[in-house]
C-alpha cells in the first residue's frame, strides 16, 4: 500500500531529491585529471585504495554532480572500455557550444557529430572522452514550445 506521509520538510519517504550518474572506468584517476582539463570539472573528494584505485570519487561540472569510482569487476561495475562501448550520452550545456567544444577536442576528445544548429533550439555536436563515454555539448540559441519542436522533428523525418 502507498501511504500519504509527508514529511517536515515537504518531502514524502521516497521521492528522489536528486539523481546523479555514476560512472565505472578502467583508470578513473586518469579521467578525472581529464575531465578537469576537458570540462572544467572539479574534484569533490576521493577515496583511494593503497593500490592508487579510485574507491569512490566525486566531481562536478558545472551544477551537477557525477559519482565515479574505478571499475569493480567482481561488484559488477564495468566500464565503456570493458565491455565494448556505453548506451548512456551525457549532454553539458555551455554558453558558447564553438569554444567549449573546440577545448573538448584540443585536450584530447574524439569529434563524433559535428556542431550544427539542431532542431530543438540548441546548438551542438557530439564527442566521445579517452575513457569509453560521449558527451553532448550544447549552447541554447532559442526557445522552442513542445508543440513548435515535435513540428520540426516531423520536418526533419521528412526529409530523412
Amino acid at each position: 500500500m502507498i501511504h500519504d506521509s509527508t514529511s517536515a520538510d515537504g518531502t514524502t519517504p521516497g521521492t528522489p531529491k536528486s539523481v546523479a550518474a555514476y560512472m565505472a572506468i578502467k583508470g578513473a584517476s586518469e579521467a578525472i585529471d581529464f575531465y578537469k582539463k576537458a570540462f572544467g570539472a572539479v574534484e569533490e573528494f576521493r577515496l583511494s585504495n593503497p593500490d592508487g584505485k579510485v574507491a569512490h570519487a566525486e566531481i562536478r561540472i558545472g551544477a551537477t554532480a557525477i559519482m565515479l569510482a574505478d571499475e569493480w569487476p567482481d561488484f559488477g561495475a564495468v566500464g565503456p572500455i570493458t565491455i565494448g562501448g556505453s548506451p548512456v550520452k551525457f549532454t553539458i550545456e555551455v554558453e558558447d557550444a564553438d569554444a567549449a567544444f573546440a577545448h573538448a577536442v584540443e585536450n584530447g576528445c574524439s569529434e563524433l557529430r559535428g556542431l550544427e544548429d539542431q532542431f530543438y533550439g540548441y546548438r551542438g555536436g557530439m564527442v566521445a572522452d579517452p575513457f569509453g563515454y560521449s558527451w553532448f555539448i550544447q549552447a541554447k540559441t532559442e526557445d522552442v514550445g513542445a508543440e513548435e519542436m515535435q513540428a520540426r522533428w516531423m520536418k526533419v523525418q521528412a526529409d530523412m
